[in-house]
């Protein structure tokens, strides 16, 4: 049971903020305009929570009246039903939101071990987050790109902005792994190869604050796919934060872009960096089946000659293969997102 002082008191909160926009601009309007949009939803929950018991006790009442009593005993099993479904709504609705949910997502795909295969399968994992982003609606935006003769990707880093970008996204950060026969294997062989995938939220101004004596800045030439289209001026940009060592490279033709390419990047990375700090202090004393952490687990194995996908983490299997790398993920990461949903309501209940 849900205590019935908090559904009050985020109700109360609510209700001032309701109030405090009614009067008009003044204060810090947006933070407080946000803040009734998130509560929203709870609110909403709460009502049809509070309705539904009401009508259950309503119910009840009408036992006591003989002409009254058939619609009651019609009513109330249905009423009874209906709070489960109620309750575990309402407690969703309460759960700790990210922030970061969201925002817009930097996508990074680089391969793993397995040479020219595993460049060609980060190449075919592109693929599939662009199928999946155009389904729905969301663009894509390539930062960084680097191919391999054979089509496959050294690099990959690009910005996807839409709604909801991060919050589908976030589970998808850790190695990927591929059994599949390569093309250029002769003998038949299947081969085991992997990429990397990280998916980070972007970070806003009031996010991070970079001291510009931290950052080292270098121009060079700028290179199309495979060393092709060479830019004759020294266009691309290359951002190093010496404190940490991290490096962003962008590559588009207008140099002044690129600076911002790359800041925008390089402030999303640091933030990212942040982020997994207060993560680890939090989960210090609980181990996460799913989350966004350690980017060196494997989470995923494709497995084309049997035409299956698994998801280690939570023990997945779908032999769909041709549709997910079509870019068909909802049932995946639907599945990610509820096991989530489901350790932190266990973790509210102790």
């Amino acid at each position: 049971m849900i205590p019935e002082d908090r559904l009050e008191q985020i109700l109360q909160r609510y209700q001032y903020l309701e109030a405090a926009m009614a009067d008009g601009p003044g204060g810090d309007i947006a933070r407080l305009a946000k803040e009734y949009s998130d509560l929203r939803p709870v609110a909403e929950q709460i009502g049809a929570y509070r309705q539904l018991l009401s009508d259950l006790a309503d119910a009840e009442e009408m036992l006591d009246d003989p002409d009254m009593k058939a619609l009651a005993l019609e009513e109330i099993p249905t009423l009874r039903a209906a709070l489960p479904e109620a309750e575990h709504r309402l407690q969703l609705a309460l759960l700790p939101k990210d922030e970061a949910d969201s925002r817009a997502a930097i996508l990074e795909i680089r391969p793993g071990t397995g040479g020219d295969e595993a460049a060609l399968f980060a190449g075919d994992l592109y693929r599939m987050y662009s199928r999946y982003a155009e389904a729905r609606g969301w663009k894509v935006e390539v930062i960084e790109e680097q191919s391999t003769e054979l089509g496959g990707l050294k690099e990959l880093v690009a910005r996807i902005n839409g709604e909801g970008v991060f919050a589908r996204l976030k589970y998808e950060s850790g190695v990927h792994r591929v059994q599949r026969v390569p093309v250029t294997e002769s003998g038949g062989r299947i081969h085991t190869s992997a990429a990397t995938v990280a998916v980070l939220p972007e970070a806003e101004d009031v996010d991070i604050k970079i001291d510009p004596n931290d950052l080292r800045i270098d121009t060079m030439r700028a290179s199309g796919a495979g060393g092709q289209h060479v830019n004759t001026t020294d266009s691309a940009v290359r951002i190093t934060h010496l404190p940490t060592g991290l490096m962003v490279t962008s590559s588009e033709k207008s140099q002044h872009r690129n600076r911002e390419i790359a800041m925008q990047v390089m402030k999303t990375r640091l933030y990212d960096l942040e982020r997994q700090r207060i993560d680890t202090e939090r989960s210090a004393d609980r181990a996460s089946q799913v989350g966004s952490g350690d980017r060196s687990e494997r989470i995923r194995t494709y497995n084309f000659p049997q035409g299956r996908m698994s998801d280690h983490r939570i023990n997945l299997t779908l032999y769909k293969l041709e549709q997910i790398m079509g870019g068909d993920l909802d049932e995946i990461i639907d599945a990610l997102t509820s096991d989530h949903q489901a350790q932190m309501l266990a973790e509210m209940g102790q």
